[in-house]
């Protein structure tokens, strides 16, 4: 496997109270983080393997400055009611794959992240009907974690691991190549819906729950 799913960016009202919600379901709320120069702000929920991340922008200057605007997050955010895809879908290279991006892209140096560091972001990021998709070369297995940047993954629902991502989209018949190339890694599903929504499957899924947390998120986690 050349590729893994990192996280999932869902873009929210400001303050993300949704994730009040996910945590009265049985999730356990890690660390926020404050985007320095980009404008964002998010509240996460960790999982074995990958995350899930409700962001928003808490600083529209910033976020239509230079190099930020590029990434069209502002546009995104405040059309996300009138047809533009709230999602941003993140991955990451597998061991021994370090120089490998999934897809066209160009780099994108964010203010909070060192000089020599960038993130790959897919040459789509005009298409607003797609998600955003990028690839950070310095993502990890949240279970894999250092010591001090370590997350909580026991949650009270039990879930461990994320094993499906699966998009419903208006505009999913007829994707860029960009998101071609992501569905190509197996690491994420794409099919045709009314309205765009994420699902989210755990474990497996062997036990045929499912809920559903429309409409105030795009989000339905099965198990």
């Amino acid at each position: 496997m050349t590729f893994e799913f990192d996280h999932l960016f869902i873009l929210t009202d400001i303050g993300a109270s949704e994730a009040n919600r996910l945590s009265s379901f049985g999730l356990v709320e890690g660390s926020s983080r404050i985007h320095r120069g980009q404008g964002t702000t998010n509240r996460c929920f960790f999982f074995h393997n990958a995350m899930l991340e409700l962001l928003w922008i808490h600083d529209p200057e910033e976020a239509q400055s230079e190099p930020i605007h590029q990434t069209r997050l502002w546009e995104r955010s405040t059309n996300r009611n009138n047809g533009a895809c709230p999602f941003g879908i993140c991955l990451r290279p597998a061991k021994g794959s370090e120089d490998t991006v999934a897809f066209s892209s160009w780099a994108y140096r964010p203010p909070y992240l060192p000089e020599t560091m960038s993130i790959a972001v897919g040459t789509n990021s005009d298409v607003l009907t797609e998600p955003m998709l990028f690839q950070i070369p310095f993502g990890k297995r949240p279970d894999r974690y250092s010591a001090d940047k370590s997350q909580p993954l026991n949650h009270g629902v039990g879930f461990r691991e994320i094993t499906r991502v699966e998009l419903v989209s208006p505009a999913a018949n007829n994707p860029s190549p960009e998101l071609q190339a992501v569905l190509e890694t197996n690491q994420l599903k794409l099919r045709i819906g009314t309205e765009y929504f994420v699902e989210l499957g755990f474990d497996g899924e062997v036990q045929g729950q499912q809920v559903d947390f429309r409409p105030g998120l795009p989000l339905i986690i099965s198990w």
